[in-house]
């Protein structure tokens, strides 16, 4: 089945196959803490983003799509009395740690590349201080291969700071639904048993079939 037609099958908002929608599952975060995800139009229609993932749980967030050939790029605002904060390691980037004034954290989404661009090419970053998240456990992202050795995806990236920003129940929350994405996406593929899915797989899902690339279904 080619990328175009299996797109059919896909949930428009989660982008799981629509038999192992997470949409139900995702929660409703609402934060102080502002998330604008800035994601590379290459990102959009891919099932495996987990930037939009996080949008859909956090109610305080907003995406801006960039590197659309032909358009200017938008320029990214944040609300007045807000600390605007880019979470990348650029040179003078700083640990990021708890504020006192509400912050809006911007988020690159896209590879590695496409994301270190993102604060000469998008209006009004270049002068946003940049952070930086403490060392942690390596990435649970088991469906691309990541070639920065201390790369995230981008859910965990944001679930890490806003466990600093927001506490740690934030954190859980949205690595919780990252985990069932990361794994039925897994199963779908065939990669991991079903007992291997914490999240569980709905009800009437059978498993996956490698020559059409859909799931079977139970009768």
């Amino acid at each position: 089945m080619s990328r175009r037609a299996n797109y059919g099958h896909r949930c428009k908002a989660c982008m799981m196959h629509m038999s192992l929608c997470i949409c139900a599952l995702i929660p409703r975060l609402e934060t102080r803490t502002r998330l604008v995800l800035v994601m590379h139009k290459a990102e959009l229609r891919k099932p495996t983003n987990t930037g939009h993932i996080a949008t859909l749980a956090l109610t305080n967030s907003a995406t801006v799509v960039r590197g659309r050939e032909g358009e200017p790029e938008d320029e990214v605002t944040w609300p007045e009395g807000t600390e605007p904060v880019l979470l990348f390691p650029h040179e003078g980037a700083e640990p990021l740690t708890a504020r006192d004034r509400p912050v809006t954290l911007i988020v690159p989404d896209g590879n590695w590349r496409q994301a270190s661009k993102v604060r000469a090419r998008v209006p009004g970053l270049r002068d946003v201080r940049c952070a930086t998240l403490p060392l942690g456990p390596p990435t649970e992202y088991r469906l691309r291969l990541e070639t920065h050795p201390a790369g995230l995806a981008t859910i965990e990236a944001i679930a890490r700071a806003f466990g600093i920003l927001e506490g740690p129940e934030v954190q859980a929350a949205l690595e919780g639904i990252f985990r069932t994405m990361v794994e039925r996406t897994l199963w779908i593929r065939g990669s991991i048993p079903t007992d291997a899915v914490k999240g569980g797989i709905p009800e009437g899902v059978d498993k996956h079939d490698p020559r059409s690339g859909r799931e079977k279904v139970r009768p």
